[in-house]
């Protein structure tokens, strides 16, 4: 049996994801391939940014989040994939060094009135550095059910 199905996915429910350390070399990898913006990429271009310094790229905090999320949520699920977001913010900037840490809640859950086999959970993702939020999405999971 999975390890996570629709069932176990209630509203209200908060699953903690782990920790991550930022690692300056694979935030620089990250940026020169995806996202080569100066801040990305350059300590002078970063510190003379509205940033304050060198920074990750939205995306590559959004990738960590994910990496977390496959790890301890999708890994081994009765995961169908997501239809979508509705919400991706990157209230803060992220610098080498900086320690996140990730969680999911689950908003809603329903089952689909299309697949009976089927429940959509809405979840809103998010990482910190301390009390800060630094990362937010809001996102609908589509997870296989146990029972018709």
């Amino acid at each position: 049996m999975p390890a996570i199905a629709f069932e176990d996915l209630t509203p209200g429910l908060i699953i903690q994801l782990g920790e991550i350390v930022i690692d300056k070399d694979e935030m620089l990898d990250f940026a020169e391939r995806f996202d080569p913006q100066p801040f990305h990429l350059d300590e002078a271009a970063g510190a003379a940014s509205v940033l304050g310094g060198l920074c990750a790229s939205g995306w590559y905090t959004s990738s960590l989040w994910m990496r977390s999320y496959v790890d301890h949520v999708l890994a081994g699920s009765t995961s169908q994939g997501s239809p979508g977001c509705s919400e991706l913010l990157w209230p803060k900037p992220v610098f080498p060094g900086d320690v996140l840490r990730s969680e999911l809640e689950v908003i809603s859950a329903r089952r689909s009135k299309s697949r009976e086999r089927l429940g959509l959970v809405e979840i809103t993702g998010r990482a910190y550095r301390g009390a800060e939020v630094v990362m937010r999405t809001t996102f609908v999971g589509m997870f296989g059910t146990r029972e018709p």
